[in-house]
């Protein structure tokens, strides 16, 4: 088997491991707001971590290959700014929500929006590395897989419990499981010879604005409507945590 097969393979894997998310809203079937906090809690907490952990030090570490530390931070807070921005127009043009489970319908199509910008580039990136180094590659796709699953999760249950449709709540997973395979295919097809340190490292920057930007402005706030504070701090929690350990995996 090639390299590009494999690559395309492990992007895949990577992708799909999002469905896992899924599973949740199959073996619950009443709305409680337990479920829900808990959930949105836990999201929040991977998304944020993974930002602060992952996106932004890699959007430095890849700009500064081409700049000096002082304009390498500045063009990196630029990109997170951008990603900001780019959220909240997003959040602007959305329709606002009308009662509970429009509310939660919108975080989980929000969710979905982010995490697919979230996905394409990480589907470059894994189709690259593989397609160089194999092993690399597969050590990156686990730790890839591991942590869309959490983000399946932020996904599936909103919109489950909005549409009370398993089948719309695993479509909307599925759109952004297929996000990743889609990154490494532009990737294969256009845009391995004009993909460079400094525009990865603008795009990493871009993508941990809007994934800050929506847990602390859409999954916490919804969380935290529940009125189930110390859940959603410990969710919160848990969600860092398997996080920073998925670093050390």
């Amino acid at each position: 088997m090639s390299n590009i097969t494999y690559s395309f393979l492990l992007c895949f894997l990577a992708g799909f491991a999002t469905l896992i998310g899924t599973i949740i809203i199959f073996i619950t079937k009443k709305k409680t707001d337990k479920i829900i906090t808990s959930c949105l809690s836990f999201a929040a907490g991977v998304m944020i971590c993974v930002s602060i952990t992952d996106l932004i030090p890699e959007s430095l570490g890849l700009i500064s290959k081409n700049f000096l530390p002082f304009p390498a931070i500045l063009i990196c807070l630029i990109s997170f700014c951008c990603g900001v921005i780019i959220s909240m127009l997003i959040d602007h043009f959305f329709p606002n929500q009308i009662n509970d489970n429009n509310q939660l319908f919108r975080v989980g199509i929000i969710s979905m929006l982010a995490i697919i910008f979230h996905n394409i580039p990480e589907g470059i990136a894994t189709f690259m590395t593989t397609h160089n180094n194999l092993s690399l590659g597969t050590t990156l796709t686990i730790a890839i897989a591991l942590h869309n699953i959490p983000e399946g999760i932020c996904i599936a249950v909103p919109i489950y419990y909005a549409t009370k449709s398993r089948g719309k709540a695993f479509k909307y997973t599925l759109i952004s499981a297929l996000s990743e395979p889609l990154g490494a295919f532009l990737a294969y097809l256009f845009l391995t010879p004009i993909i460079n340190d400094l525009s990865m490292g603008f795009l990493y920057g871009i993508i941990a604005g809007i994934m800050i930007h929506i847990s602390f402005y859409e999954l916490l706030p919804t969380s935290f409507k529940y009125k189930k504070y110390r859940l959603s701090i410990i969710f919160f929690i848990i969600g860092s945590v398997i996080m920073i350990i998925n670093h050390f995996i």
